[in-house]
């Protein structure tokens, strides 16, 4: 899958990825995964160059076959009262503390890292690169997508299935006529605007 050198004599590696950083509503979604080297799963891709089928295929698989995974979050409320960029942190902390066996290395999509406790290693372009980030990736994603299309259901006047919380001409359109509920981020600038005018 890739070109990326792992690090030598190192086993248990953790690989961490975030969904949601640019969503105006919603969680934003972390996970990190501990591929199982004996049990390899092909396919495994960054998550957004697949398809929403070949996602949902390879979530199962990832769940099944990886020797630990953990899904985590931070709220919209932890963002709002932290900003963005902290809150990914954390909720990658969250991820690895989650994980049913502790790694002993973690590489993160990126150019940063929060403190693990653990030798870490930001990797760019990582959920191309790694396998174990790309697992990470998709797991994110599955879940994220999955919240706004049950979102979607209870608010449909935002049309969450079809943007996931993105700024979409549609998105804003829905929420400058619908308002902002207390899904919405009210430290991001467009909701923090439509606000500031109602």
């Amino acid at each position: 899958m890739s070109t990326f050198i792992y690090p030598e004599n190192i086993t248990l590696i953790a690989g961490v990825d975030e969904v949601g950083r640019g969503p105006l509503c919603g969680d934003v979604v972390t996970a990190a995964v501990i591929l199982d080297p004996n049990n390899p799963i092909s396919g495994l891709a960054d998550s957004k160059k697949l398809t929403e089928k070949k996602r949902e295929q390879l979530f199962v698989i990832i769940k099944e076959r990886a020797l630990a995974w953990s899904i985590a979050r931070c709220s919209v409320a932890e963002i709002d009262k932290l900003n963005i960029l902290h809150a990914t942190m954390l909720a990658m902390q969250r991820a690895v503390a989650g994980l049913s066996i502790r790694p002993n290395y973690v590489l993160v999509d990126g150019n940063r890292c929060p403190d693990f406790g653990i030798t870490a290693k930001p990797v760019i372009k990582g959920d191309s690169l790694v396998a174990e980030i790309s697992a990470a990736s998709i797991l994110a994603k599955v879940t994220r997508d999955q919240e706004m299309v049950e979102l979607d259901k209870i608010y449909p006047q935002y049309g969450f299935a079809k943007h996931k919380g993105y700024p979409t001409k549609a998105h804003l359109a829905a929420l400058e006529q619908h308002g902002v509920n207390h899904l919405y981020r009210t430290s991001f600038a467009p909701v923090k605007r439509l606000l500031a005018f109602s």
